[in-house]
């Protein structure tokens, strides 16, 4: 099998990485990759390459490609995999009518509550004023959303008028997020603790994958603002595999017949952000693609053919596919780049990966690195994803911080707190 991902960034490392494992796996070919997937056996990037349309299509057509994965969510949102379906080339990911559950916060929440799905209540505003009066109203306690793509970063809960206005005044006004901003969803505000339901889908079968747990904001205890997010675990046990069968029928199957009801077939990655509350699961974000930092520790934990399972949802068999897990838990740390998620400084040396890729049970993703003169450096904001497999939770935990504390860069930062969550449960 011939495979072509499309993707640059650690969670597309950890696909590649995966994919070029199997038995089954020629070759995987990444556009436009980098240098740290590079150093994956079987595994080739091509920087060259962007993600449009004609060269993938050419691509795959010269080089025999089977099945085209796409990574991240910009390339879905305008329409490459309605594209490629149309070369004839087959793809996982959902056409652009379904990848607008991200592509939408707007048509995300219609949709839920069209279909009952437990969400939190909210509003929709395309101006700012409206929307800065209807927060005056209230208490300030809510959540402010841009509606389209920023990067993870176009969410602002809220437990103030002032912090409220401000964040509609930066999405709407300020135009942080271009034209992601054109609209705001401000939502009331949920308690409890949030999990990742990430599940596979091929227009009639959904499988969920493991639980896991993203940490998206910047600091420990979960403070300062959203980031794409700092770090992962998985299993999540706030999520038992009971709750995961109440998100498969309350949540991804009404969502899925709520697609259908649009003439929409989606095949490919389902991703419920959920906040578990003391009434149950409720939703706080779908995406149409892995999660990252999430990805990395599943895919760490995997014991089924990636590459095999893939090219069953493509085809519309998952109906057959059971998934296989190690059953020790992941922990996954994300090293940053200093001043991220807000400006920061590319080309620091990076030091000590040989050592942390010499422990035992661990990876480190590359997510925003290159290499330069001989070395890698910094690339992005975040930077390396640390991943270790344990016995338990905190064993895991505990070998993925030694693992980070091997690894050096000017102004490197990362939170302390990865899994704290899982460790309170547990004790």
């Amino acid at each position: 099998m011939r495979i072509l991902l499309v993707g640059q960034g650690g969670r597309e490392h950890a696909l590649a990485w995966s994919l070029a494992k199997s038995p089954e796996v020629e070759q995987v070919w990444c556009v436009a990759g980098s240098d740290g997937m590079a150093t994956e056996n079987n595994v080739r990037c091509l920087p060259e390459l962007n993600a449009s349309p004609g060269p993938l299509v050419e691509l795959a057509r010269r080089e025999g490609i089977d099945l085209v994965v796409v990574g991240p969510e910009q390339p879905l949102v305008e329409g490459l995999a309605d594209s490629l379906q149309q070369a004839g080339i087959r793809t996982l990911g959902p056409v652009q009518a379904g990848a607008r559950l991200e592509g939408s916060k707007v048509f995300a929440k219609r949709l839920m509550k069209r279909m009952g799905v437990p969400t939190a209540d909210f509003e929709v505003f395309a101006e700012p004023a409206a929307a800065i009066e209807y927060l005056q109203a209230g208490d300030g306690r809510c959540v402010v959303k841009a509606d389209g793509l920023a990067a993870g970063k176009g969410v602002f809960p809220c437990s103030s008028k002032a912090e409220a206005i401000e964040a509609v005044e930066r999405i709407m006004v300020r135009r942080q997020f271009g034209s992601a901003g054109d609209r705001v969803v401000i939502e009331s505000f949920l308690e409890g603790e949030e999990a990742s339901c990430i599940a596979l889908v091929d227009g009639r079968t959904v499988l969920p994958m493991a639980s896991s747990q993203d940490h998206k904001r910047v600091f420990d205890q979960d403070r300062g603002p959203n980031t794409g997010g700092m770090g992962a675990y998985s299993p999540a046990p706030v999520l038992d595999d009971e709750l995961q069968q109440q998100v498969r029928r309350q949540i991804m199957e009404p969502l899925m017949a709520g697609l259908a009801q649009e003439g929409v077939e989606y095949r490919g990655v389902l991703y419920a952000g959920l906040m578990i509350t003391s009434s149950g699961p409720q939703v706080l974000e779908f995406n149409v693609r892995m999660g990252d930092p999430e990805t990395q520790p599943l895919l760490m934990r995997l014991r089924s053919d990636l590459a095999q399972v893939l090219w069953a949802c493509a085809e519309g068999r998952l109906s057959g596919v059971e998934l296989q897990w190690d059953e020790r838990p992941c922990v996954c740390v994300v090293m940053a780049s200093g001043g991220y998620p807000g400006s920061y400084q590319k080309g620091k040396v990076i030091e000590g990966l040989p050592e942390a890729g010499r422990l035992e049970q661990v990876k480190v993703f590359h997510a925003g690195t290159r290499w330069q003169d001989g070395r890698f450096v910094t690339n992005g904001g975040r930077v390396l994803n640390v991943c270790a497999l344990g016995a338990d939770i905190r064993q895991a935990r505990d070998q993925a911080y030694r693992a980070v504390e091997q690894i050096h860069f000017e102004n490197a930062h990362w939170r302390r707190d990865i899994a704290a969550r899982a460790l309170e449960r547990l004790s």
